[in-house]
């Protein structure tokens, strides 16, 4: 009778959502996160506060600063150095003339390096000190195994590397944030300029258009740094942040991680 009444509950509570068995996910990534943006909750980790580089994901961190200490208005110049940034580019030009909000567009939506320089040296007058920003920031949100050299993410073996966890606290911190939520989650935009035609830019986050809910965040690549990933999604009122970093299959282990999360949070699971 006792046992009766035990899979009677057991099967309840199973129908009612309340008790979720799932496998978890098999992935690819080097370290990786799945984090429930409203409480922080790490719902899966591989290898989570391992030291990684952070490539392009950086570049959530640069959003975050000069949301928070620009003007969207302000104009950004673009100095001959920044035009002669390497790595992926908005194809900026010297003397280019634009808002700070269009740079952030063409930075986050492109992963434009040059669009990074630019946004640091508008905002705060020059790279090192807007990275200072970016890493005095980092620590009041918690991410204390991260630490940031540059805007963008090129390579410094040394003093530019994050955690998958500490990634996914940075960015549950910007999701919070209206304007930066609009921005990680556009798939085309024109970025403006005052001095020559718009540039047409197309989102590099392929799971913005291929799974359901996606709502963000960043792509990034170099060799040292591998394929990463920091992706959102929202179903319901569930908002998760999934972090993959340095995996040949990033798109499809992305997917498994929110399936994974959305299942264990008692959100719908599936693309």
């Amino acid at each position: 009778m006792t046992k009766r009444i035990f899979l009677f509950l057991f099967l309840l509570m199973s129908m009612s959502g309340k008790l979720v068995f799932a496998a978890s996910p098999q992935i690819y990534a080097e370290a990786a996160v799945v984090m429930r943006a409203d409480n922080r909750q790490v719902v899966f980790a591989k290898d989570p506060d391992k030291i990684m580089y952070p490539a392009s994901t950086t570049k959530i961190m640069t959003l975050i600063t000069a949301l928070e200490k620009g003007d969207p208005g302000q104009m950004v110049v673009v100095s001959p150095q920044v035009a002669q940034c390497d790595g992926s580019s908005l194809e900026l030009k010297a003397n280019d003339r634009l808002t700070l909000r269009e740079a952030e567009y063409g930075m986050m939506l492109v992963s434009g390096n040059d669009a990074a320089e630019a946004i640091a040296e508008t905002v705060a007058g020059s790279i090192p000190a807007f990275v200072e920003l970016m890493n005095d920031k980092a620590e009041k949100i918690g991410a204390t195994r991260t630490h940031f050299s540059n805007p963008h993410g090129l390579p410094d073996p040394f003093n530019h590397f994050t955690t998958a966890r500490d990634l996914a606290l940075i960015t549950a911190y910007g999701l919070q944030n209206p304007d930066f939520a609009r921005i990680v989650a556009t798939r085309d935009y024109a970025v403006r300029l005052q001095n020559r035609s718009a540039l047409a830019v197309h989102n590099t986050n392929k799971l913005l258009a291929t799974y359901s809910g996606a709502n963000g965040v960043k792509t990034g690549f170099t060799d040292a740094a591998g394929e990463c990933l920091v992706a959102a999604a929202k179903r319901g009122n569930i908002q998760l942040v999934a972090v993959i970093l340095n995996s040949d299959y990033r798109w499809s282990d992305a997917a498994k991680l929110l399936d994974y999360g959305f299942q264990q949070s008692g959100g719908l699971s599936g693309n």
